[in-house]
């Protein structure tokens, strides 16, 4: 049998190396949340982060943050002065890919503001699970009622665009940006992500259970890169 490898643990190992890194450079770690939500897999990493920053383009709920140190709102695919070049030993984007108008323009500006040799981790979906091909090919209207069906609530739904969200396309993104050392990931994903209701639940399960041996349809893509220690 085989088991496709959880999105969580693929996310902790690719920020473990990057945080091996950060501190091999310096002892003071800044980092941003890029599409920052409640839930972020770098509040694990809260006690070795000197500068915590969390960035999307609504401003939260005051008071729901309380891990970060700095929240600002921006377009991520907008211009790339949001943030000084060099500001971030780390950046993670988690499942915001999906949702940008312009993804390459997002990851471009994620390279600038990454200090040389600085880690971005990306999850976002798969276009080529057939679920999530469905899933982002449906017409606006109908998806937003199907939303917060599948959503862990109805605030974790968002417009959806799905202009980058294949392995290849992703990795292209991210070599046009000037990354080197990409690692892309595929995996098992929907039943978590499509967990708030039994039958979404079910479905995303059986779509996990049909892709494991194909990893290119897995549902989710995590990828991992470096940004370049040259000038």
């Amino acid at each position: 049998m085989v088991t496709a490898p959880g999105t969580a643990a693929v996310v902790r190992s690719a920020l473990d190396e990057a945080f091996a890194a950060a501190a091999s450079r310096s002892t003071s770690i800044a980092v941003l949340d890029a599409g920052c939500g409640r839930v972020s897999a770098l509040k694990a990493y809260r006690p070795r982060i000197a500068r915590f920053v969390g960035a999307d383009i609504h401003a939260p709920v005051p008071g729901s943050l309380p891990h970060l140190d700095e929240f600002r709102e921006v377009d991520l695919c907008g211009p790339a002065d949001a943030f000084a070049p060099g500001s971030f030993d780390v950046i993670l984007s988690s499942f915001t890919l999906e949702r940008f108008s312009d993804p390459v323009a997002a990851v471009r500006n994620m390279r600038g503001w990454l200090r040389p040799g600085g880690r971005l981790v990306i999850t976002t979906v798969n276009r080529r699970n057939p679920l999530v091909r469905a899933y982002l090919d449906l017409p606006d209207g109908v998806r937003r009622r199907v939303q917060p069906l599948v959503k862990a609530t109805a605030a974790d739904a968002h417009p959806l665009v799905g202009a980058c969200n294949d392995p290849a396309a992703v990795e292209a993104a991210l070599r046009q940006a000037g990354f080197e050392m990409i690692e892309i990931t595929t995996t098992a994903h929907l039943a978590t992500a499509w967990g708030r209701r039994r039958l979404p639940r079910l479905l995303g399960g059986l779509g996990d259970a049909l892709t494991a041996h194909y990893p290119s349809r897995r549902s989710t893509i995590v990828a991992h890169a470096i940004a370049p220690t040259g000038a």
